[in-house]
């Protein structure tokens, strides 16, 4: 006997399918990432193509892709349609120059921060190295240097 498998889930199994609470799928809807119909009595459900659009928001959002953007990608997919192997592949080529900016800010500010720990101060208002005569309270409130990008080098 085979059973027959169901053509809508729940939110209780999509989100015991997908490993995502049902807090945060009632809010990707909300958000306009996922789509449910509701029954008559108000209770939604999901196409099982749901899934892979779930998969795809959760690997996003795991290599620092915020919602917004997730959103704006998911957007060019019908409303139910999963995302193809195609659509990954697109998906990451637009969001490869932003990764790469990501990347090379949370290496300098690695660098950064292991450098002035090295002095002992631990102080950007105090330090001769990183801060003299604390030239940066002009530019405002923030870790100016931390975000900043190195200058280029010249040949």
């Amino acid at each position: 006997m085979v059973a027959q498998v169901a053509s809508e889930l729940t939110v209780g199994q999509l989100a015991e399918r997908s490993g995502v609470s049902t807090s945060a799928l009632r809010f990707y809807e909300r958000q306009g990432l996922i789509h449910s119909r509701r029954t008559t009595g108000g209770q939604r459900r999901y196409a099982r193509t749901t899934l892979r659009r779930v998969a795809f928001i959760r690997a996003s959002q795991s290599v620092g892709i915020p919602l917004a953007l997730i959103g704006e990608v998911l957007d060019f997919l019908p409303k139910d349609a999963a995302p193809t192997k195609e659509f990954w592949l697109r998906a990451s080529e637009c969001w490869t120059e932003a990764l790469n900016a990501r990347i090379a800010k949370m290496e300098r500010m690695r660098d950064r921060f292991t450098s002035c720990v090295g002095c002992g101060c631990l102080s950007f208002e105090e330090c001769a190295l990183v801060n003299p005569s604390d030239e940066l309270s002009g530019r405002g409130p923030g870790a100016h240097l931390l975000d900043a990008e190195p200058p280029l080098k010249r040949a």
